[in-house]
């Protein structure tokens, strides 16, 4: 009796923390650099995103999109369009890490999320750090 009771405790737990394991907000973040490092040019960058799928530029479905990373520059308000300038990277083929130059000196990364037309998904699809390029 006392397994069988011990057995539905245990289940009833494992549904609670997958139910709430699966409301976890969407999120975007750096795997590589981490915040203060100091690195060389090009930087090696690799993008991380949970709770969306990453899928190329153009595709609309709902809960994808792909990485932008706006160099020295605050992450931009949901809807907004992102820029396509030398200051706002897309990363449209979908692609989670890439190598970039940049010049000596402290920087601002803001990775920002957005959809397959390029709009924000706001700031809290967005993460910012700060790096040393030596």
């Amino acid at each position: 009796m006392l397994n069988k009771l011990m057995g539905a405790v245990l289940s009833g737990t494992l549904l609670i923390a997958t139910a709430v394991q699966a409301q976890a907000p969407a999120r975007v973040f750096f795997v590589e650099p981490k915040d203060g490092a100091t690195v060389t040019s090009p930087v090696h960058v690799k993008f991380g995103v949970e709770g969306m799928q990453v899928a190329p530029a153009g595709t609309t479905t709902e809960k994808t999109g792909h990485h932008h990373l706006l160099i020295d520059g605050g992450p931009l308000p949901k809807g907004q369009v992102i820029p396509a300038d030398d200051k706002s990277l897309h990363y449209g083929k979908g692609q989670t890490e890439a190598d970039v130059k940049l010049p000596p000196g402290d920087h601002t990364l803001t990775m920002q999320f957005g959809d397959g037309a390029h709009h924000s998904y706001g700031p809290e699809m967005s993460q910012t750090i700060k790096v040393h390029v030596k």
